[in-house]
């Protein structure tokens, strides 16, 4: 794999390792992921390969030299307080520390919300501290991916990394159909004034879900129907407001995250209206807020533990020299009683 530095010289891959062992490429694959089915023999010659060919900056290879597996970096670019007020932060953790505790790799847990943590972020990973980044809800613009993906460190995202696609690694939910089957059901169920509350237009997410109800409701689809929140119950509670100001007599709102969508409840019963009764509501995530609300929400699940599981996967795949890929995979519609 050649890491693009400018003109940095170009690093050993596992080509060179595989021809220096004298061994196939699967065999160097399966002797940097933990020594499965490859001979003391031809482990051995992998190691000397590694040595030699100078693949060993690579984390999977400094792991087979040393006999000592690295850390990988969970690294959240949100602030702190985020990571215990949105429930799909810790599902995220607590998924990709299991999945990668099944190769004997530990989990380091990182925040990158501020520039301050960012440098000091990208210092620790630039120093060789971890032998992967596992990268959660990474925003366009944020400069902490390019400097990462400049470190050679392998790095998956988890949702699509706007702008950075091809290039980086990144496990995702399919948001654009899952928001547009759940505008369907709330179109299937009457409602003619479908407002939503889309996420931060820097996000996946935000872009995404957004898209999905744009492709159902098309030309309906106006600017007035439409507001931004942040994730946060706050950000929903904000938008929902503003949206009955500017369009008393809507009759659903499908919400990008269940925890804006609590928010969005909050107001509609403070305001007085029914839901679903004079209101639809409709959230995404299908996390424990979703069912601690009342009435409980109707939402769209998102695989957590599959997304987490495929992180990792395609993690341990870079640091075996494969180049970077995708993994979309598909959300399901949960019907409450909120619609």
């Amino acid at each position: 794999m050649t890491v693009d530095h400018g003109k940095a010289r170009r690093r050993a891959t596992i080509h060179d390792v595989a021809a220096a062992a004298g061994v196939s490429r699967g065999t160097v694959s399966r002797a940097l992921n933990g020594g499965h089915n490859v001979s003391p023999s031809a482990l051995e010659a992998v190691r000397r390969a590694v040595r030699t060919t100078g693949y060993v900056a690579n984390s999977a290879a400094r792991s087979l030299v040393t006999q000592r597996a690295l850390s990988v970096a969970f690294v959240l670019t949100e602030p702190q307080q985020r990571l215990f007020e949105d429930p799909n932060f810790s599902v995220l953790l607590q998924g990709c520390t299991q999945a990668l505790a099944e190769h004997d790799v530990p989990l380091l847990l990182m925040t990158a919300g501020n520039e301050v943590e960012r440098e000091r972020t990208r210092r620790f990973i630039a120093a060789g501290h971890v032998g992967g980044v596992l990268l959660v809800s990474s925003h366009t613009g944020n400069p902490l991916l390019e400097d990462l993906r400049h470190t050679g460190i392998p790095v998956v995202a988890c949702g699509k990394p706007i702008g950075h696609e091809g290039r980086v690694a990144y496990a995702a939910a399919d948001d654009r159909s899952g928001a547009r089957r759940l505008v369907e059901h709330l179109r299937e169920r009457g409602r003619r004034r479908i407002a939503t509350i889309a996420g931060p237009p820097d996000t996946p997410g935000g872009v995404e879900r957004l898209a999905g109800y744009r492709d159902v409701l098309g030309a309906g689809a106006t600017a007035s129907l439409v507001e931004h929140g942040d994730y946060s119950r706050a950000g929903g509670e904000a938008a929902m407001a503003r949206l009955l100001e500017r369009e008393p007599g809507l009759d659903a709102v499908f919400v990008a995250s269940d925890l804006m969508a609590a928010g969005a409840l909050d107001v509609l019963r403070d305001s007085g209206r029914r839901v679903p009764e004079d209101v639809a509501v409709g959230g995404f995530d299908d996390s424990v807020t979703a069912r601690s609300t009342r009435p409980a929400l109707t939402t769209v699940r998102q695989p957590f533990e599959r997304i987490t599981r495929e992180m990792v996967r395609l993690l341990l795949e870079l640091t075996s020299g494969q180049p970077p890929a995708a993994a979309i995979l598909p959300t399901e519609l949960v019907v409450r009683d909120s619609t």
